[in-house]
Formats: structure tokens, C-alpha cells, sequence
């Protein structure tokens, strides 16, 4: 994305919602800058920054002892380097252990992790703060950094004006988010990197996203160290207003982040709007919605097929299949290794962001999954089996946790880091790794050509249908796809021997909790055991090592738990724990969720108001206390705290649960109305209160058997997301019912598996038969009826 920026040497009124904000601007000129994501560092072992002096001793220390933990093989990541090879320079990130933050620890900027020391310093120099936001797999943070933070002329002006704070965004959500919004407020647009300029009190005056480093760079009119001169100049000259300036910019942004609640709770006809306006949005060639980039969150497919569920709107599963078909057929999906890139440049999902996230993965698992039991499409399904061996191949530590990322760059043989180099393709390399016949297969399917579509180089993509071209080749479909798959193992394994993308291995609590659901319900749902013990063993790292004294704690790197956890990390992870319990019927699984809840309902929820705060009633003091009300890549964590809250009220029978989900649907009403694709997987929620959820119950007499695994078929095949599931056996019902309350008084028939679906606690006849537990929880509640 690009956008400009009109800075001017006097106060520009922008309005931004209901608030108006003053802010300061300077330059009268305009800045081209592109958005997407950026990164910084700076400080060296035994030496000293550009502009600064030595380090004191003490710190002196902990950088030797830092390097010496690291061990022989550390490399660092600088273009600096000494005769022996070490950096010439080395700043306080060599200290954190956030992959972000080290990518940045050998530039000659003098860098400080956000914190006290970094603000009191500033404070105490009377000079402004200049903060950069990124994440590790960002690929224009490493453009960036490349360009302006390992520049020395610039790295020695920012450490002779100012005090410069690196933040990893995955790490400090908090912190993102109060200051992308004054991003937005200032310039109607963000990304990352994000590059804001501070008061030493935390107050923003200016902002923007990524920035080339001199004029005529990328065809700027204005450089960073230009903009950094010019800021510094206003910030001395004209204190006044860079003071009233972010006085009002904050009284903005804490409106924009805790918005107005409504006043009653949400109908259905808010559902139908919101399908009518993703439709109104549609891009009925290649689905998604219109124009580029395209993001796979962008489209909100399990809303759309609970919202078919209940219409039978037949336009709505045509949205749906295509846009599934397409993002799979294009160069978004890697098809040699599984997985989703984060999203495509262009409108045909063909030339990705090449990074790959953790949640995109297991929200995308999900999304095919339900998507194959709709349409029983067998294509969905491989997908889902491919992306869950993608995250088990390549993104789990060997205690079982999941990895958050992996970039987009990647080291090309002449030795250069390059977008895209790993998952690309030449003819060449194709023909080299499989035999003949297989090679001319998969370059006419995968439209391999000399010429490429990337760099010239191809990103693979299966314009036509493999039915089609074996058709063409005079092969049997069957044949093909066996040869296909043959040929992808084949070059998975000669595209391993190439140098891979950095990878980010720092375990973050919400993005295994996401990752936890989608192993888990792929497990119940494809009757796959192997994936439903991934997430229990993934739910055991992260309880073992991130829950301290009651408290969940968001990131786990080299060993170390650090920073308390976020309202996200506490709602995806009681998901995925409930998930966890359908699959397993291990009751320690919902035991912990409801714990869980329990101190996100003491520390993170807005009792006067309801629903619940990003942060808890200790977290650090800042600008704006958030409550976040907006699902973007992820969804908010009030979406999915609202959908677990009905959950647990049908499990246990507890009202509290209800009313506080009622409370919190009624706090977000007036942007359903006004806004209703700002929240759209909130409607998840909203479509399980408007149904009458089914409780389902299967008793079996001998622990699980056949006949069991005949009930649970019917369900695997019938798309039911608005249920709770209890699978048990007769012993445990004694030890269980203290907690379920549905599961009292319900034993099985003649000493064999016995099914109960009940609804708003009126419970059809229990029955022993597959096909009459199969009518039973067809049953649907239309929407029709709100039209």
C-alpha cells in the first residue's frame, strides 16, 4: 500500500469519528511513503554508537555476558561487522529475546526496548521520542531497516536528537494499537512499520508507516532524515503546539478505542445486513472482495456458512466456494509446503507477502474444514490436512508448542536477501528434482514458465483444473494426482536444501490457542487422533510454562516466560480448551477454561458497561485503556471471549454466563448496526445466541466403541456450529456433573451408546439409533423468518 502524507507548517484539523483531532504537522511538502512493516537497532560490545559516547560498565557487562550466552555460532544481523567478523556495533535489544527486537540489536542506532529508562532518559535530555513498530517477518520493516536504521549518517542524527524505542507489535499489542491509532487519525491509513514521534509523556504528534531514506529514494519528495530534522526543529521551536497538538490527539484516541456502547441487544436483521454489504463488495471473478490486496480475513467465511445454514442463500455458498477455490488455487497457498502466505498484492491471490503467520494458518484450517462438511468438497478437506502438516512439519518446537512465523525473505545463491526466493520456482529446478514426466506435469498444471510471474522466477498457481490438464496429457485424473503428490515430496525435500526464510519462535499464548481449536476440532471432525493429541500437547506446554499464579503471560522465548497476558491470549486459549474438551472428553481440559475465565472476568471486563479490555485493571498505565471492537487478521478478543462466554453457559447451566454475554452484545449493538463488517466474526456469537443451540450428549456403557464412533460419524458429516458436545462414558457422570449439569440422569439404553440432543433444555427421546440422532441434529432454526 501507498499513501501521502500532506505535512504543512501549521495545525491540521482532521476529523476523525466523532472526534476532532489537532494535529501538528510540518514540511510543506509532500511525503510518498509506502506502508507494510518495518524494523530498527543499534550499540556495540566493547565500542560505542554514532553520536554517543561509551556505554557505562555495567551495561558494558551485560552485553559481554549477553555474548557470550550466545555462543559461537551467533551471527550477527548487521551489514557492520568488524575484521574478526563480530558487529561494529551492538545496542540494549541484544539483550531482549523477541526475534523482532534482535533483528535490530547490531544497528548503529542507539535502540531502547519500550520501558521506563527509555522515557525518564528522554525526559531527562528534554528531547522527543521516536518509536518504531514492526514484527519479525515484516518484509518492508526489513527494508527499513536496510535503508535508514543501518545507515550511519542517519543512525548518528536519531542518537544525537533523540531517545529511539523499538516495539514488537506481537509482543505488545497494547502498545500497537494506541498509537496505529493515532497513525490512523493522522493520515486515514497504517501498517507497519510504524514510525511515531513522541513527547517524553507518551503523547504522539506525528506518524506514519514506512519512509525511504532520502529524498528521490523511491521517488520521495522528502527522506526520513529529512522528516527527522524537520521534527526535531518543531519539536524545540514550537513546543506549544506539538503540546496541544497531542493533548487533543489523545482525548481522540481514547474515544476511538473505547467506543460508545449500545442499548439493546442485537437482532437478526443485523446479520442479513451484513451479508447484504459483503455482497454489495464481492469480486464474483475471484472472489474475496474486490480490488487488491486481497487478505483472507477480508471475506468472513464461517459467518457467511452459519448465515447459509439458516437461509439455504444459495449467492452466499457460491461467495464462499469461490473465494476458498481461488485462494487455494493461487500463489497465496503454498502448494509445495501447505500453508497460507499472510496475503496477496494483487486481485487473483497469485503474488503473495510471502511471510506466513501462525493465526492466518489456524484460522484458514477452520475455515476449509467447516467449508468441506457444508459441501462435502474433498478439496477443502485436503487443504486442511495440508495446512495442519505444514504447521506440524515446520512450526512446532520439539516440546509441541507452535512457532509464530516465518518471512518473507529469504538469502538467494549470489548471497542477497530476496522476497520470495525460497518458495519460487525456473523450469530448471523443476526438471532437475523430478523425472521427465512428472516435471512436464507439474509445470503445465502449476504454470511454470521461462519467463515467470515473479522476479523471473514462478510462484507457483493451478490456473486450470488438474481434471482439465490431464485431459490435455491424455492421463486419468487419479493418476495425475498421485503423480502430483509424489512430485511435491520430491521438491519439499530439494527446496529444504535451500537457505530458509528466518523463522520467529517466539510461543505466543492467543496464536497457539487459535492453532490448539483448529487441531482439535480437525480431530474431532475428521476423526483424526493424531491431530487432537497436537493440541493437547501444545494446551500442556503453554499451561505448564505461561500460566503463573493464576495469570496467563503472553510470550515464551529461549526459555523464559515475559509480559502478562492480553485479553486475546486469554479468550483464544479458553477456545481452544473447550475445543480441546469436545474432542477429548478430558474435563480437565473445560476446567481450565472456566478458571480461565474467571480471572478474565475479575481483571480484563468492563462491569458497568460490559464486554472486556485489552488489557487487565494492573496492566501499565498508558494513553488509552483499549476495548477492542474491530476484527482484522485476527479476531478482536471480545468476538471470541463473547462466543466461549454462550458456550459455557450451555455446558454448565450457569446464567452469569449468559447475561455477561448478553451484557457485552449489548455494549457492541451500535457498531453492529452502524458498521456491521467491523465485527463480523462477533457474529459467530450473535448467530449462536439467536439459535436455539443444541446440547449433545453421548453416553456410552464401556467407554468408547463402535457404536460410539457410528453417532459421532453423523455428526462429522452435519455442519452443527452452534452445539456444545459431551462425550463420556457412564462412570464418569458422577465425577462430571458437579460442572455439567446437562449430562444428570442421562444413562444408556440397554447397556449401549445413547445420545441426547436437547435444546433450551427441552430434550428430544434419547435414542441408540445413528440415522435418528443424525434427524435430530439437522434440525435448523431459520433466519428466513427476520427478512
Amino acid at each position: 500500500m501507498s499513501k501521502k502524507l500532506k505535512l504543512t507548517n501549521k495545525i491540521l484539523w482532521i476529523s476523525s469519528g466523532t472526534a476532532l483531532c489537532s494535529l501538528l504537522i510540518v514540511l510543506g511538502l509532500i511525503y510518498m511513503t509506502s506502508s507494510s512493516e518495518f524494523k530498527q537497532s543499534g550499540v556495540s560490545v566493547g565500542g560505542s554508537l554514532p553520536g554517543i559516547g561509551k556505554f557505562d560498565s555495567s551495561l558494558q557487562r551485560k552485553f559481554d555476558e549477553t555474548r557470550k550466552a550466545q555462543g559461537k555460532d551467533y551471527k550477527p544481523r548487521t551489514k557492520h561487522l568488524d575484521p574478526s567478523g563480530w558487529a561494529k556495533y551492538t545496542n540494549r535489544l541484544f539483550l531482549e529475546s523477541s526475534p523482532y527486537l534482535l533483528q535490530h540489536a547490531h544497528n548503529p542506532v542507539n535502540w531502547y526496548p519500550w520501558g521506563s529508562e527509555a522515557f525518564e532518559k528522554a525526559s531527562e535530555l528534554k528531547r522527543p521520542v521516536f518509536l518504531s513498530v514492526g514484527y519479525s517477518t515484516c518484509h518492508w520493516c526489513h527494508v527499513m531497516e536496510e535503508e535508514s536504521f543501518e545507515d550511519e549518517e542517519i543512525a548518528k542524527f536519531i542518537n544525537e536528537n533523540y531517545i529511539a524505542i523499538k516495539v514488537d507489535r506481537e509482543e505488545r499489542p497494547d502498545v500497537d494499537g494506541i498509537y496505529m491509532t493515532a497513525v490512523q487519525a493522522m493520515t486515514g491509513s497504517g501498517g507497519w512499520p510504524m514510525s511515531v514521534w513522541l513527547t517524553p509523556d507518551k503523547k504522539p504528534f506525528y506518524g506514519g508507516t514506512y519512509f525511504p531514506a532520502r529524498r528521490g529514494d523511491r521517488g520521495a519528495r522528502v527522506g526520513f532524515i529529512d522528516m527527522l530534522k524537520e521534527l526535531r526543529m518543531v519539536y524545540d521551536e514550537q513546543p506549544d503546539k506539538v503540546a496541544e497538538s497531542g493533548k487533543q490527539l489523545v482525548d481522540a484516541i481514547g474515544k476511538m478505542l473505547a467506543p460508545n456502547s449500545g442499548t439493546t441487544i442485537p437482532e437478526a436483521k443485523i446479520l442479513h445486513q451484513a451479508v447484504q454489504a459483503y455482497k454489495n463488495r464481492f469480486d464474483s471473478s475471484q472472489g474475496g472482495l474486490m480490488g487488491s490486496p486481497k487478505f483472507p480475513s477480508s471475506l468472513p467465511i464461517r459467518f457467511l456458512l452459519r448465515y447459509y445454514r439458516r437461509t439455504n442463500d444459495k449467492d452466499v455458498l457460491k461467495m464462499v466456494n469461490l473465494t476458498l477455490e481461488k485462494m487455494a488455487a493461487g500463489g497465496m497457498y503454498d502448494h509445495v509446503g501447505g500453508g497460507f502466505h499472510r496475503y496477496s498484492t494483487d486481485s487473483k491471490w497469485l503474488v503473495p507477502h510471502f511471510e506466513k503467520m501462525l493465526y492466518d494458518n489456524a484460522l484458514l484450517t477452520i475455515a476449509y474444514l467447516e467449508a468441506y462438511q457444508v459441501t462435502g468438497n474433498k478439496e477443502f478437506m485436503r487443504i486442511t490436512k495440508e495446512i495442519l502438516r505444514y504447521v506440524k512439519r515446520d512450526m512446532t518446537s520439539p516440546e509441541g508448542a507452535f512457532y509464530s512465523a516465518t518471512d518473507a525473505d529469504s538469502t538467494n545463491p549470489k548471497g542477497h536477501r530476496e522476497e520470495g526466493w525460497f518458495f519460487t520456482w525456473t523450469p530448471n529446478e523443476v526438471d532437475q528434482t523430478l523425472d521427465k514426466e512428472s516435471a512436464i506435469l507439474v509445470k503445465i498444471f502449476y504454470a511454470v514458465s521461462p519467463a515467470g510471474n515473479f522476479e523471473n522466477r514462478n510462484i507457483l498457481n493451478t490456473p486450470e483444473p488438474l481434471s482439465k490438464i490431464a485431459k490435455k496429457l491424455g492421463l486419468s485424473e487419479e493418476g495425475a494426482r498421485k503423480t502430483i503428490e509424489e512430485s511435491f515430496e520430491k521438491l519439499y525435500l530439494s527446496r529444504e536444501r535451500r537457505p530458509h526464510p528466518g523463522r520467529d519462535e517466539k510461543i505466543l499464548t492467543a496464536w497457539n490457542g487459535l492453532m490448539i481449536s483448529a487441531f482439535a476440532k480437525a480431530g474431532l471432525l475428521l476423526d483424526e487422533d493424531d491431530y487432537i493429541k497436537t493440541a493437547g500437547k501444545a494446551a500442556e506446554f503453554i499451561l505448564a510454562n505461561l500460566h503463573k499464579n493464576g495469570q496467563l503471560l503472553r510470550s515464551f522465548k529461549d526459555g523464559r516466560a515475559k509480559l502478562s497476558g492480553y485479553l486475546d491470549d486469554y479468550a483464544f486459549l479458553i477456545a481452544g480448551l473447550i475445543d480441546l474438551y469436545e474432542a477429548t472428553s478430558d474435563i480437565k481440559w473445560l476446567n481450565h477454561a472456566i478458571t480461565l475465565d474467571q480471572t478474565l472476568e475479575k481483571s480484563f471486563e468492563d462491569k458497568a458497561s460490559g464486554g472486556f479490555f485489552m488489557t487487565s485493571a494492573d496492566h501499565e498505565k498508558l494513553l488509552a485503556k483499549e476495548k477492542p471492537s474491530y476484527d482484522g487478521a485476527e479476531p478482536s478478543g471480545n468476538s471470541v471471549a463473547l462466543l466461549n462466554l454462550l458456550k459455557l453457559h450451555e455446558f454448565t447451566t450457569n446464567d452469569s454466563y449468559r447475561k455477561r454475554a448478553e451484557k457485552a452484545l449489548t455494549a457492541f449493538s451500535r457498531i453492529l448496526q452502524t458498521n456491521p463488517v467491523a465485527l463480523s466474526e462477533m457474529f459467530l456469537a450473535l448467530d449462536f445466541h439467536l439459535d436455539k443451540a443444541k446440547e449433545i450428549v453421548i453416553v456410552t456403557a464401556n467407554g468408547k466403541n463402535a457404536d460410539t464412533d457410528a453417532m459421532l460419524s453423523q455428526l462429522q458429516k452435519i455442519f452443527l456450529p452452534n452445539r456444545v458436545l459431551v462425550v463420556l462414558d457412564q462412570t464418569e457422570i458422577t465425577n462430571q456433573s458437579e460442572i455439567l449439569p446437562i449430562i444428570k440422569a442421562k444413562l444408556p439404553i440397554d447397556g449401549k451408546t445413547t445420545a441426547y440432543v436437547c435444546k433450551k433444555g427441552i430434550c428430544e427421546f434419547p435414542t441408540i439409533d445413528p440415522a435418528t440422532f443424525q434427524k435430530q441434529i439437522s434440525e435448523i432454526e431459520s433466519l428466513n423468518e427476520s427478512l
